[in-house]
């Protein structure tokens, strides 16, 4: 069967999508195929005696998803005290060490969702969140949330690209 057009023009291919109502079958020469993209997985430790169903963050290629983060301690394993705004900064340290396993840093970071438990801590969370990260800043998200795991004052994930 003969090809019902070959690729470079524009016209063939609008004539095409009409006539075909949408569908386009197209003889392409020369197109070489992407290769699978290089995926790594961190699976770090959350919280110590929590076995969580997930990893602690993905890199594919050079862009970076990290899993949402609490404010936990790593030499307590427990909530930092004192509520959102201590949390807030604890979580971008553990975001920090997390990154370093990937060679990024927070200037890496491009988008950031906050889930916060209670939206009254807004502020709180804003001053300590504009200290933690390098300008310019990144995207940002907020929402309120109810019922944040180990009743934290709020939870942030963030995405990076390795520069």
């Amino acid at each position: 069967m003969k090809p019902m057009f070959r690729t470079g023009g524009l016209a063939a291919l609008a004539a095409a999508m009409m006539t075909l109502g949408g569908c386009v079958i197209a003889d392409v020469e020369g197109i070489e195929a992407t290769s699978t993209p290089e995926i790594e997985h961190f699976t770090g430790v959350a919280k110590v005696g929590m076995d969580l169903p997930f990893s602690k963050a993905v890199r594919v290629d050079d862009t970076i998803y990290l899993s949402g983060e609490l404010g936990i301690d790593p030499a307590t394993n427990e909530l930092v005290p004192g509520g959102a705004g201590p949390e807030t900064r604890q979580i971008f340290e553990n975001i920090e060490r997390t990154l370093a396993e990937f060679d990024a840093d927070l200037s890496d970071v491009v988008k950031c969702q906050v889930f916060l438990g209670d939206m009254a801590d807004f502020g709180e969370m804003n001053a300590a969140y504009s200290a933690a990260l390098p300008s310019p800043k990144p995207a940002r998200s907020t929402f309120g949330a109810n019922g944040l795991a180990i009743g934290a004052a709020l939870e942030i994930e963030c995405m990076a690209i390795r520069q």
